[in-house]
């Protein structure tokens, strides 16, 4: 009953993981092509950031001969925080503010689909 799965990483992108969630709502669970469709018409950056690593995902399923690529379900994508790196911004009278920039690891998860 394994699904023949791949998968793509991609880590330490400069985005929070609160705006790549957003995202992947509306294309989990559909084919490829029809995310990608749909990932391509948002003006959010991080829907470029996502259209990037599935088609990194595709190109992994395509080294593998036992895998129809053309049948390929985005089955899970996965943005887990990454490090946070801590800057300051100075301020009025004298005082300084933290600035956190965040970072996001996205993990996509394509598997055959079982028709």
């Amino acid at each position: 009953m394994a699904a023949r799965e791949v998968k793509a990483v991609l880590k330490y992108v400069r985005i929070s993981s609160l705006k790549v969630r957003r995202l992947i709502e509306a294309v989990k669970g559909k084919p490829v092509q029809a995310g990608l469709d749909i990932l391509q018409f948002m003006p959010q950056k991080a829907a470029n950031i996502i259209e990037k690593i599935i088609r990194s995902a595709v190109a992994n399923a395509d080294q593998n001969p036992d895998i129809d690529v053309d049948s390929l379900v985005i089955r899970n994508i996965i943005a887990n925080q990454g490090p946070t790196l801590k800057r300051f911004k100075a301020r009025a009278r004298g005082r300084g503010t933290r600035i956190l920039k965040r970072t996001t690891h996205i993990t996509v998860i394509l598997a055959e689909d079982s028709v």
